[in-house]
């Protein structure tokens, strides 16, 4: 039965609960506050990361794959990109380039997270494979506002700029291109991230992935998505050897001497492509000082590859080749589905003398 009277609450009780529902309501304003920030806070604008110029020093070779099973599937819905890429590679020419030193900057400022320098620069191997750890390679990752995050891979090694907490600018130099970790040739792998899940520049993190071109919105500068949009096929790499070319030495930068001996054994006009297709017809052509066709090859490229090389030439005709300039010319063209004739070129000459 009531009596009516108020219960007796010790005063110190009341006191604590108050303050207990002022720190919670506190807390959530804080956390309120926090995460509309981060979700106020603009996605990174990106410049290119690489110093090099589009076409001429450097090439984009991959993009992500967006398809999300075992198949391919690039923002342009082609298959420039290999099951699971993550990132986008921008390629430079060989391993010379490599040794001259070629600026891996940052494309947009943040934070360093972490970083990896002293894995060597090389094809991988067995062991590497199975440490899918270090896939990277040397590597930088950047925190930005929002959650974003951007990792930088295949840093050349002993070449990393910056620290862990270091705080970089748009365009500071990070380190240079190089050959670790997973990597086939050299290049700069770029992978973007907002909390875990990875996102296409090219596509921005709104867009649409099965649209079949840029995002309304990409994280791409204009310019440097303006540097970008040429297509991926490209004659990167060519020059001339005195006798039949070997990959490996094409790939560590030889063959390209302005003048070779009038005793070479033979002239050979080499060129290496990223990403042919199936019914690409590819012609080697050389001519003489005179002008007059030295060698001249045609040949339809049987299947996709995102890399090939290729190779004309003929050997001595005499004691000694006539002397002068020679000049090579290398095309790729494709009929494309509109029934439109894509040509893809490059040019180079070399001396003969004593």
């Amino acid at each position: 039965m009531s009596t009516g009277m108020p219960s007796r609450i010790p005063v110190r009780v009341v006191l604590l609960e108050q303050l207990q529902g002022a720190a919670l309501v506190l807390a959530a304003v804080a956390f309120l506050a926090a995460t509309a920030g981060a979700e106020e806070a603009a996605p990174p604008k990106l410049d290119l990361p690489v110093r090099c110029v589009p076409g001429d020093s450097c090439w984009l070779v991959n993009l992500v794959d967006l398809d999300p099973g075992k198949g391919v599937r690039d923002y342009r819905c082609g298959r420039h990109a290999y099951d699971g890429h993550k990132g986008t590679d921008i390629a430079i020419r060989d391993r010379a380039a490599m040794a001259d030193g070629v600026d891996v900057i940052a494309a947009a400022p943040g934070t360093v997270r972490a970083v990896r320098d002293g894995m060597a620069d090389r094809m991988p191997d067995a062991a590497l494979r199975r440490r899918r750890n270090i896939y990277c390679g040397n590597g930088i990752v950047i925190d930005h506002p929002g959650g974003w995050q951007t990792q930088y891979c295949h840093l050349r090694r002993g070449s990393v700029a910056v620290a862990k907490g270091d705080e970089v600018t748009r365009g500071q130099r990070l380190g240079y291109v190089g050959h670790s970790g997973m990597a086939e040739f050299p290049h700069l792998h770029l992978s973007v991230r907002r909390g875990a899940k990875v996102v296409d520049p090219f596509v921005g993190p709104d867009g649409d992935a099965t649209a079949c071109e840029a995002g309304p919105a990409p994280l791409w500068t204009a310019e440097a998505l303006r540097q970008l949009a040429p297509p991926l096929t490209a004659v990167y790499n060519a020059g001339f050897a005195p006798t039949r070319p070997k990959p490996a030495a094409v790939r560590k930068g030889l063959y390209h001497a302005p003048a070779l001996s009038r005793r070479a054994p033979a002239l050979i006009l080499w060129a290496e492509i990223f990403w042919v297709r199936p019914g690409d017809t590819a012609r080697l052509r050389i001519l003489g000082p005179d002008g007059g066709v030295v060698a001249e090859h045609s040949n339809v490229l049987p299947k996709r590859q995102a890399r090939r090389m290729i190779f004309a030439g003929r050997k001595k005709p005499g004691l000694f080749w006539p002397a002068g300039e020679y000049t090579g010319e290398v095309v790729v063209e494709r009929l494309s589905g509109d029934g439109r004739t894509r040509r893809f070129v490059a040019r180079r000459s070399v001396v003969l003398k004593d």
